[in-house]
């Protein structure tokens, strides 16, 4: 097994090597536009009302410009996509922006956001799916950014994740999981998905990355009101699972019935195991780096971190440090764990 994993790491790193030297040649797309939750949000919820907003010291603490609403302790996946892709400089986010900088990218994403409307409601203000893609429909027209580029454009989007967090296992004030059992819960969210990547391919989108929901139940927040504050809870992982395998159904779907889809997904969950994670040097894989107060999921403000962030696969309770991101994009971008394509061959 350990050879196994050896020989995968050794894969990921020299695809990411061959990914690069391509790359090196310039920009590999005319623009890359982020649509999603939290692990995806750079900034967007800054002004909400909301108490999902991270503006503010531990978050970004290496980043070279501080706190800025990324939901890490440094960049977040699209930061190291956009660096893979050989931008310029991180996808802005839309909050804020010109736009002018439809024509290079912008990113959407929105930490609380969900497929359903309602997920979230009891944070505040979020900005869900269907309004990213409206605000992407809305700025791209006023920007006059032509159909024929948008379709050389890279998308990614991760969202999904909230509808269970916050919603399906958050009985008040929410009752989903009263009224639909894993699987009837999974091909509600498919079918509002389906909808809105149909309005999006509609826009432009051709060259998409879709990605998956990771193992919840693993992550500090759910190990604690789930798993008994022993280990990951498993009934939370066991709900995400036909999601992702509907998810997955869905790429081949459009990339068989709709011209020019070229569609992949991204395995967030399979490699989420132990021995992948001792592999790859990550020595905490069930608790917080940063201070996080009791029933609080978010980093406490100005408080202390752990003292070697690398070996940390959570910064706060629910999201991911910087190199467990920087882990997640390499692999994707070398096509390790994105099926039928790797990101590098969406470009």
């Amino acid at each position: 097994m350990a050879e196994k994993m050896f020989k995968a790491l050794l894969f990921v790193f020299a695809a990411t090597a061959f990914a690069m030297a391509e790359v090196a040649r310039g920009q590999r797309v005319p623009c890359y536009f982020v649509f999603g939750d939290s692990v995806f949000d750079n900034g967007n919820n800054n002004d909400l009302n909301t108490s999902a907003k991270v503006n503010y010291s531990p978050y970004g603490i290496g980043f070279t410009r501080g706190p800025t609403g990324r939901f890490s302790d440094g960049r977040n996946i699209p930061d190291f996509i956009a660096e893979l892709m050989r931008f310029s400089d991180y996808i802005p986010p839309f909050t804020g922006a010109s736009p002018e900088q439809a024509h290079t990218g912008l990113n959407y994403a929105s930490g609380a956001g969900g497929i359903l409307e309602e997920t979230s409601q009891h944070l505040g203000d979020r900005i869900s799916f269907k309004r990213q893609i409206k605000n992407h429909r809305t700025m791209t027209m006023t920007a006059k950014v032509s159909p024929e580029k948008l379709k050389k454009c890279l998308y990614t989007i991760h969202i999904g994740s909230n509808d269970y967090l916050n919603n399906y296992f958050m009985p008040a004030p929410y009752i989903t999981n009263r009224k639909y059992t894993y699987d009837q819960y999974a091909d509600s969210l498919i079918r509002h998905y389906r909808s809105y990547l149909k309005s999006l391919y509609v826009v432009g989108a051709r060259k998409v990355a879709v990605f998956g929901i990771s193992k919840l139940g693993c992550t500090p927040r759910m190990i604690a009101s789930h798993g008994g504050g022993q280990g990951c809870a498993t009934e939370v992982n066991k709900a995400v699972v036909p999601f992702n395998k509907n998810l997955r159904a869905l790429v081949n779907e459009f990339n068989t019935n709709f011209r020019d889809a070229k569609f992949t997904f991204v395995d967030m969950y399979s490699g989420q195991s132990p021995l992948a994670y001792a592999a790859l040097g990550f020595m905490v894989t069930n608790k917080s780096c940063c201070t996080v107060e009791p029933g609080q999921e978010l980093c406490a403000a100005n408080k202390p971190v752990c003292t070697f962030r690398r070996r940390y696969v959570y910064w706060d309770n629910v999201h991911s440090t910087e190199a467990t991101n920087k882990v997640v994009a390499k692999a994707a971008f070398a096509g390790l764990n994105s099926f039928p394509y790797s990101i590098a061959l969406l470009a």
